[in-house]
């Protein structure tokens, strides 16, 4: 909005010409989307604790203390998050780039699967929402329909091809069908993923700005071609952009982060969870760096991972592996306080993207 407001002034407005540099755009994004989860959130969480009463369902078979120390808390504050990055996003986004509209509606589309799962929870007043395989459905929809957007934006041989991390010029070709599958299983995986990880207070949401961070900084390298030369890396046009997306979602991140701070004045619910998950996968898709997000989003991949081998383990054997799963309630289990196992979580999330990060320049 503002990019192409202003680039009517480039010749006679002082300073107007800085709206062409992405860097500027994204600081104005993080600083916006900061702002306006600070100034909304009293009010969004205010009306969310009116309308849900009781607060998010928690479940019964969780950790005991969650039905001690979390209940009464209301949910869906991923609305908060969404309502910053979106907003901040449409300011200050160049709204002509195809790759910022696809990543924004794939993660509206998620966050309306989410919306219904919580509403759904708080109707029926249980932790069961969107049955299980009805939500993969419309999630798998959304998640095809975004990597054929990508796929037809995408220059040959990247449109259909998967980029090897510390291999120059080394590409996968996949094909179409294969690539589609593929596509899905990274965008429909990451939204699950920091689902799953989203059980603790601030447990998600310090994970996902990271991720965020060294995402927006990919697809600034990727989406210019000096940078991209430079390091070696495919250059992928037009997805410089999704830079200041992801300074608007690392801004309202921020803001978020100040209320779900332990203990937490509200939760961010599937409405947050599978939209900030759904946003970075489509990212790492658009920017082909697809398997670099199973490295910085490695946290999350840990705490699938940990539910796969529970669910497994228990139907083949009898047995579990972890005391409870996801990870982060094994630890609870152990004994780990709350801020500790958050804290210690956050500190893997920095490892793992600073060696996400290193796959740039080792090559």
């Amino acid at each position: 909005m503002l990019y192409e407001f202003m680039l009517q002034f480039n010749e006679q407005v002082p300073g107007a010409n800085l709206f062409n540099y992405i860097t500027f755009r994204a600081g104005g994004a993080v600083m916006t989307s900061l702002l306006i989860t600070f100034l909304l959130g009293p009010w969004v969480i205010g009306a969310l604790r009116a309308r849900q009463g009781k607060g998010q369902p928690i479940r019964e078979d969780g950790p005991q203390s969650h039905l001690v120390t979390k209940i009464g808390t209301p949910t869906m504050g991923g609305l908060l998050i969404l309502l910053g990055a979106l907003g901040s996003t449409l300011i200050w986004g160049n709204l002509t780039n195809p790759f910022l509209w696809i990543v924004l509606l794939t993660t509206t589309g998620f966050g309306i699967i989410g919306f219904a799962d919580d509403y759904l929870k708080l109707r029926g007043g249980s932790s069961a929402g969107v049955p299980g395989r009805l939500k993969l459905i419309f999630e798998s929809i959304i998640a095809i329909c975004t990597v054929l957007a990508i796929s037809h934006y995408l220059p040959e041989p990247l449109a259909t091809s998967y980029a090897i991390p510390f291999f120059k010029d080394v590409l996968l070709p996949f094909g179409l069908p294969l690539y589609l599958f593929a596509g899905l299983i990274v965008i429909v995986g990451a939204s699950n993923s920091v689902n799953l990880t989203d059980g603790l207070d601030g447990l998600a949401i310090v994970p996902t700005m990271i991720a965020a961070a060294s995402f927006g900084f990919i697809a600034y390298l990727v989406g210019n071609a000096i940078f991209a030369n430079y390091l070696q890396v495919h250059y992928v046009p037009g997805t410089g952009e999704l830079a200041v997306f992801c300074a608007a979602l690392i801004g309202s991140g921020l803001g978020f982060l100040w209320y779900n701070a332990p203990p937490a004045a509200v939760f961010m619910g599937d409405t947050g969870s599978l939209a900030l998950g759904g946003a970075l996968g489509s990212i790492a898709v658009a920017t082909k760096h697809e398997l670099v997000l199973a490295i910085i989003g490695g946290l999350f991949v840990l705490e699938a991972v940990s539910v796969i081998v529970q669910v497994a383990s228990f139907k083949l054997t009898g047995k579990r592996v972890f005391a409870m799963a996801p990870l982060h309630h094994h630890f609870e289990q152990r004994g780990w306080a709350e801020p500790t196992i958050v804290i210690r979580f956050w500190i893997i999330s920095v490892i793992l993207a600073l060696v996400g990060l290193a796959t740039l320049k080792l090559r």
